[in-house]
C-alpha cells in the first residue's frame, strides 16, 4: 500500500467510523448498517491495516447492540435511575465485540492494565515532573467539576443522589476508559501513529455522548476530556489514572444534575 493510499485508508475509515456512530446515536440504523458495510469494503479490499476496519466495524456492531438493548430497557416500567444504571451496563457490548476484533487479528488485548511508576518523571514540553505531582495537577482538574455545587441550595437532594452517582461512576468510567483507552487506544498505537491514535479515540469519545442525549457541539467538547485521558494513560502508562480522574468527573456530573 502506497503512502497516499494508507493515508486514504485511514482517514476514510475514520470518516466511516465517526459518521456510524452519530448515526447509530440518533437511530438512524439503515443509515448507520450503510456506513459498516463500507467499513466492511475497506476491510476486504485491504491488503494491509486489516486490523483498523475491523476495530472500527466491530466497534459500531457492539454499539448497534448497546442502541438496541437501551431501546428494549425503555420500554420497562422502571426508575429513571434504573434504566441509566442498565444503559451505562451495556456499554460491555462494545468491549466485548472489540475483544473479538483483536482475536480475529490474532492480536494481544492491551489495556494498559498496571500500576503507575511512582518514581518516573513526566517529559512536559521544556521540563520534567514527578509522577506524583503529575496525578496531583490531574487531580486538581478534574475536581474542578464540584465548583457549582459551592452555590447548590439543594444539599439535601445531593444526598439522595450520592449512591445512584457511585454506581453509575463505577459502571460508566471502568467501561468506557476500558473501551477507548484500554482497547481502542493500544490498538491504534500498535497500527497507526500516536497522533492518529489520540485523535480518533478521543473524538469518538466525545460522539459517543450523542448516544446519551447530549448535544453535538457540547459531546464535540467531550473530545478534549478524551484527549486529557489518552495523554494520561500515555504519559503513565497506566489506565488507573485515566479511571480515576474520569469518576471524579462522573461523580461531579452526576451531583449537578447532568446526568438525567
Amino acid at each position: 500500500m502506497t503512502h497516499s493510499s494508507h493515508t486514504f485508508f485511514l482517514i476514510s475509515s475514520a470518516a466511516l467510523f465517526f459518521s456510524g456512530i452519530i448515526l447509530l446515536s440518533y437511530r438512524a440504523y439503515g443509515w448507520g448498517l450503510l456506513l459498516m458495510l463500507g467499513l466492511l469494503i475497506l476491510y476486504l479490499s485491504a491488503n494491509n491495516n486489516r486490523t483498523i476496519a475491523s476495530l472500527f466495524l466491530l466497534f459500531l456492531i457492539g454499539f448497534l447492540t448497546f442502541q438496541c438493548a437501551t431501546d428494549w430497557i425503555n420500554g420497562w416500567d422502571i426508575s429513571k435511575e434504573t434504566n441509566i444504571l442498565l444503559n451505562r451496563s451495556f456499554l460491555i457490548f462494545i468491549l466485548v465485540t472489540l475483544a473479538v476484533s483483536q482475536w480475529i487479528a490474532k492480536k494481544k488485548v492491551l489495556l494498559y492494565m498496571r500500576f503507575p511508576d511512582w518514581s518516573k518523571r513526566i517529559s512536559m514540553p521544556s521540563h520534567t515532573i514527578s509522577m506524583p505531582l503529575f496525578l496531583l495537577i490531574g487531580l486538581a482538574g478534574s475536581s474542578t467539576i464540584f465548583i457549582p455545587l459551592i452555590w447548590s441550595e439543594g444539599m439535601s437532594e445531593m444526598k439522595s443522589l450520592f449512591l445512584f452517582a457511585i454506581g453509575f461512576t463505577i459502571l460508566n468510567a471502568i467501561l468506557e476508559e476500558l473501551i477507548w483507552r484500554g482497547v481502542m487506544l493500544s490498538s491504534l498505537i500498535r497500527n497507526t501513529s500516536v497522533i492518529y491514535a489520540v485523535t480518533v479515540t478521543s473524538i469518538g469519545f466525545g460522539l459517543l455522548h450523542l448516544s446519551i442525549g447530549i448535544p453535538l457541539l457540547l459531546s464535540l467538547l467531550f473530545s478534549f476530556g478524551g484527549l486529557f485521558y489518552s495523554i494520561v494513560v500515555l504519559k503513565t502508562d497506566s489506565i488507573y489514572p485515566s479511571i480515576a480522574f474520569h469518576m471524579v468527573m462522573n461523580v461531579g456530573m452526576v451531583l449537578n444534575g447532568w446526568i438525567n
